[in-house]
């Protein structure tokens, strides 16, 4: 039984880590493919192999539980129906090109289970005001400082000559690529493993140190397969459909993201001993909005409408799916 157990948190594990490559490949990915330094298929492949770079050299550092910090414990029961709730809804969202956040898909299902399980007093609510506060934040700081970005580099790309400044932006892109790529596969593939973990710790205590590295391996090859047969959706709905994108404002862009998640980890550390969590889906897509409106290349507005929509439905979708599906399964246990 207990084999069983372990096989089905690989599979729901290798599910997720699907899921993490379809919908997020498009964050490393899309100010590049959108300004046209790199084709789709080259971006993909670079996303590939620097996942799986910083999931095998750094991501077994920082596997985890799916908690969160939101509830006091997750049963092995619960730890599945949260990941399957969270990947239902990622599947749907990618299916439809819409970029939405994992770990808020994760939070909200871990909330569904939450409140059906230890009920509203139960919840850890100051957890849950620093997820709402970077849900709101992050999109509207990166989308300033893309804004911002993009006013200073324009007079000091000006004075380059024109060659020098397309060869700068483009190498400097691609690398941007490369290196999101490299940090997204050594702390996101812990979203992605997070279920197998949960398991493992209910069991019998933590994976070691050679089943870490066997599940960075594994969950970087599910988020390869994922960018490789559904990434398309999400990458052109950010890297074409909310604004044009050129080798400029995609600098601007891609520099504002990676700012905003530095600062939401950082300052908030210094000042009161704790990151903020933050989606890097909402703070890419701020800054691609961010340079839509300073590069004069306008944003489409019912795109961002849909994004925006899909980001307000995350929380109550996944936390609802959770819900029904844990009842299920209660019902099932008790016979």
């Amino acid at each position: 039984m207990i084999s069983l157990i372990y096989i089905a948190g690989i599979v729901l594990s290798f599910y997720m880590a699907w899921n993490l490559g379809a919908n997020d490949a498009a964050n490393p990915t899309d100010c590049a493919v959108g300004a046209g330094v790199v084709s789709l298929k080259r971006a993909l492949i670079l996303f590939a192999i620097f996942v799986a770079l910083g999931a095998i050299l750094q991501g077994f550092m920082v596997m985890k539980t799916i908690d969160r910090g939101i509830v006091p414990r997750i049963d092995i029961p619960g730890a599945f129906v949260i990941t399957l709730s969270a990947c239902i809804w990622i599947t749907l969202c990618t299916w439809i090109g819409m970029p939405v956040s994992t770990t808020h898909s994760i939070v909200g299902a871990v909330f569904g289970y939450g409140i059906l399980t230890y009920g509203i007093e139960g919840i850890e609510w100051e957890v849950s005001r620093m997820i709402f506060l970077s849900m709101l934040a992050s999109p509207v700081l990166s989308s300033f400082l893309a804004l911002g970005l993009y006013r200073a580099f324009v007079p000091i790309f000006g004075r380059m000559k024109e060659k020098t400044a397309a060869v700068t932006l483009k190498w400097v892109l691609i690398a941007g690529l490369c290196f999101s790529a490299y940090a997204f596969g050594s702390n996101d593939v812990a979203n992605a493993t997070g279920v197998y973990v949960t398991i493992t710790r209910e069991i019998g205590g933590m994976p070691d140190y050679s089943t870490m590295i066997l599940l960075a391996l594994m969950g970087s090859v599910g988020i390869a397969l994922g960018g490789f047969t559904w990434g398309y959706k999400v990458i052109n709905t950010a890297a074409k459909k909310i604004t044009r994108l050129n080798p400029l404002t995609g600098l601007s862009a891609e520099l504002a993201n990676a700012s905003a998640v530095y600062l939401f980890t950082t300052i908030p550390y210094i000042l009161f001993g704790f990151g903020i969590p933050i989606s890097t889906t909402h703070s890419s897509i701020g800054s691609i909005i961010g340079v839509g409106l300073a590069g004069g290349g306008g944003i489409d507005k019912k795109t961002v409408v849909k994004i925006l929509a899909t980001w307000a439905l995350t929380l109550p979708a996944t936390a609802t799916i959770s819900a029904v599906l844990n009842k299920v399964v209660m019902i099932l246990i008790k016979g």
